[in-house]
């Protein structure tokens, strides 16, 4: 069955050692192979302006290299918001897109159980449990009932929380609004993208999409990333998708990009030509009916 495929992970030695392991696995390469498609990929996707879909032009909103404290681009609001019930105060009004890498340190994301499990699915949501098998959905609670303690520890799940705290502050504080008028909604999930044929159309991510149109539920996206652009995988670019251009952001472990969820943020993500691009989706909800609380352990 599917459930035989779960990896049987073990709690990681330490927090060091987990960094440690983790980033020597993300960067384990094929020698000379993997510096050619580093090379063939920078090629590709120089910094610089260059066609993009529609017959415009790419401009990197950040660069991988850059340590922005706050940088945040303004937008016209769609009319996405019309179609469903506005809650005062929340609901958009300023609308636009946002990138900082002031939120969280890359010394502190740490997420050493839950990569285990990504290493070989490519989603993880801790909400619902469900993991990503190959063709299949296994539900990660379910399959191993009161084993998971010897897998998950609390502080893994208070680490979530806090990240995911501080993420909603700072969405909050860009776009005017209380972050006690915000509530955490689903799907929010861990993520894993690399060059390997899709298994179904969940790992389709390349797509362009509008997150309200997708769930409707959501008002603020987030992504947290895990890992670097160009160091731990090629391709694999977030793309903004304006009218007159595309506006790109270059993943860093760290880094969080965040904007409202309407059709003046259409986008989607370049396909990975190698390695492994690792993220967390955060999304918000200004309407408490789709509100869902912190995943627990137990």
């Amino acid at each position: 069955s599917a459930a035989g495929g779960v990896p049987q992970a073990g709690r990681p030695a330490g927090r060091g050692e987990a960094r440690r392991t983790h980033r020597s696995r993300l960067r384990r390469r094929d020698g000379s192979a993997a510096a050619a498609a580093r090379a063939r990929q920078r090629r590709r996707t120089g910094t610089g302006p260059g066609p993009s879909r529609g017959g415009g032009v790419t401009e990197v909103l950040a660069h991988r290299s850059d340590n922005l404290r706050d940088k945040f681009v303004e937008i016209p609001c769609s009319e996405d918001y019309d179609s469903h019930k506005r809650f005062e105060g929340c609901t958009p009004r300023k609308c636009g897109r946002g990138v900082t890498d002031a939120v969280i340190t890359r010394e502190e994301l740490i997420f050493p159980s839950f990569f285990c499990f990504l290493f070989q699915a490519s989603i993880l949501d801790l909400h619902s449990g469900a993991l990503s098998m190959g063709k299949h959905f296994v539900n990660l609670y379910r399959y191993f009932g009161d084993k998971i303690q010897d897998i998950f520890t609390e502080e893994d799940f208070a680490l979530y929380r806090d990240v995911r705290q501080r993420i909603q502050q700072r969405i909050a504080q860009v776009f005017g609004i209380s972050s006690s008028a915000m509530y955490l909604t689903k799907p929010t999930f861990f993520s894993r993208m690399n060059s390997t044929e899709a298994k179904t159309t969940h790992d389709e991510y390349w797509h362009p999409h509008v997150d309200k149109v997708t769930y409707g539920s959501f008002d603020y996206t987030s992504l947290l990333y895990l890992s670097d652009y160009s160091e731990d995988f090629g391709g694999g670019r977030f793309l903004f998708m304006d009218a007159d251009s595309n506006k790109t952001v270059e993943p860093r472990a760290g880094r969080v990009s965040f904007f409202t969820s309407g059709s003046e943020n259409l986008h989607r993500v370049e396909k990975v030509q190698w390695g492994t691009r690792f993220a967390i989706t955060i999304s918000f909800t200004c309407d408490p009916e789709y509100g869902i609380g912190d995943p627990l352990l137990g």
